[in-house]
């Protein structure tokens, strides 16, 4: 696919839209509704108390808000500031916030009710606020960072994902262009705003002249209600991992005109075909964090025998590698071009790792290595399988090393084993604590904790030494 050439930021776009369509409503959360011009003032408004506070480009600030129309702003207002964003669930424990705030050094955090941490100076979402002076209106450097998305960490450590604007920009104009998003279209926002899959639906109808109605992400698992919802407001796209996509079906839903995308977790072919024979057009999207969410995309036809990956959308280039980094037909894929993230917040070493030279492209460009087994055929690429042990649960990334980390960090965990079945985690333990999921429910997300714990004596090996995953397997 072709590079776009120079593209307005989001900040720009936004701005620019609010300006040619003031009284369009652009944004509806609940009995909410917002016209683009309540929503560029509210931004500005925002702004300026934040600018007043410190932020400013090169600086972090976390958002700790429930999906709305204030969070919605507040990330807005983050960026018009020039600073870079990182989004963090209330419904998430405490202390998991607070190592991801530490772990960051966010250097001020915006926050509804009473602030999780005091390490951090915050700013209340909530609350009367005097007026403050107005932000500078230049616009971010396209190379600067827009936000900071964490995703979990093999080594048990959480890691950040440093996206820079250019990245956030190129994935709007290559989803305009995929899907032909204008100005009559609506789109809905189902995702958690720590799961990088609610960038492009929180924002391209933002910068299009769409309408953006935000759902919340518990609200989305209710299949009835959801799909009453798309109907209520005439809802045209719709993004989804195929676990989210069965509870509307499940739901009996049907929606001739909706544009449905799917991605986050692998679509298997009979759940593509009975998706895409109730919906107007499907689309299955691939790409990881580290590629600025999207980096390819397959149109499904109807009845697919099998299901591809696709082919890259604009700004982005794709190879099948070995070891080496030489052009195969099966191996690792490496994801490259303007839609490659700068890397792993105050990682140098990991970033290193991952982010690597690319032989392929312009000199100082890098390809981003995925750990994922592809190959390619006459659909596009094909995925395969994990090259490690990092699985998807309901579309978020998830390391077993980190679950099995936290397990072992528990009193009477002597060893812990991590392992997926369907959609769910199991977790094998040796030793003795019986209020294990709640304990891990004090320091890991709800979809980091295994939903069925399995009692072992010792955990087998197989002959040279390593952990008898088949042997584990038949034991669930």
């Amino acid at each position: 696919m072709p590079v776009l050439g120079a593209l307005p930021t989001l900040v720009e776009s936004f701005g620019r839209q609010a300006a040619s369509t003031p009284d369009r409503i652009a944004l509806v959360a609940g009995d909410e509704r917002l016209t683009y011009a309540a929503l560029d003032e509210a931004v500005d408004r925002l702004a300026a108390r934040l600018a007043g506070a410190g932020a400013r480009p090169g600086t972090l600030v976390g958002i700790c808000a429930a999906k709305s129309a204030a969070c919605v702003t507040a990330m807005l207002a983050v960026l018009r500031t020039g600073a870079a964003y990182l989004p963090l669930d209330p419904a998430h424990p405490a202390a998991r916030v607070e190592l991801v705030l530490a772990d960051s050094r966010a250097d001020l955090l915006l926050t509804e009710g009473e602030p999780v941490t005091t390490a951090v100076p915050v700013l209340r979402l909530d609350g009367e606020h005097p007026p403050a002076a107005p932000v500078p209106t230049a616009p971010p450097d396209p190379s600067s960072p827009a936000y900071v998305i964490y995703t979990s960490g093999s080594t048990g450590t959480p890691k950040g994902v440093v996206v820079p604007h250019r990245a956030l920009a190129n994935l709007l104009a290559g989803m305009r262009e995929l899907v032909g998003s204008t100005a009559g279209d609506v789109w809905l926002s189902a995702a958690s705003l720590t799961f990088d899959m609610s960038v492009p639906e929180l924002y391209l109808p933002l910068v299009t002249g769409g309408r953006l109605v935000l759902v919340d992400p518990k609200a989305a698992l209710l299949g009835k209600r959801l799909a009453a919802l798309i109907e209520r407001e005439g809802v045209t796209h719709m993004q989804a991992t195929p676990s989210g996509w069965r509870v509307l079906l499940y739901a009996g839903f049907r929606g001739p005109r909706l544009t449905a995308l799917a991605g986050g977790e692998a679509l298997p072919a009979a759940l593509a075909g009975d998706l895409r024979s109730r919906v107007g057009r499907l689309v299955n999207m691939y790409g990881p964090t580290e590629a600025a969410v999207w980096a390819t995309s397959w149109e499904v036809p109807i009845e697919p025998a099998t299901v591809s990956i696709g082919d890259p959308l604009p700004g982005a280039t794709v190879h099948v590698v070995d070891d080496g980094l030489d052009e195969v037909g099966q191996g690792e894929l490496a994801i490259g071009g303007v839609c490659v993230a700068d890397g792993y917040l105050g990682r140098p070493a990991l970033t290193a790792d991952r982010f690597v030279p690319d032989p392929y492209g312009e000199p100082g460009s890098r390809l981003y290595l995925t750990g994922d087994v592809v190959r390619r055929t006459g659909a596009g690429l094909e995925y395969l399988r994990r090259a490690d042990t990092q699985v998807k649960v309901r579309g978020y990334r998830v390391e077993l090393g980190e679950v099995e980390a936290a397990m072992d960090g528990l009193p009477g965990v002597r060893q812990s084993v991590a392992a997926v079945s369907g959609d769910a985690l199991v977790a094998f333990v040796v030793g003795d604590c019986p209020d294990l999921r709640r304990r891990l429910a004090a320091i890991l997300p709800a979809y980091m904790v295994p939903t069925r714990v399995i009692p072992l004596d010792s955990v087998p090996l197989t002959p040279n030494g390593k952990i008898d995953r088949r042997a584990l397997e038949e034991k669930i």
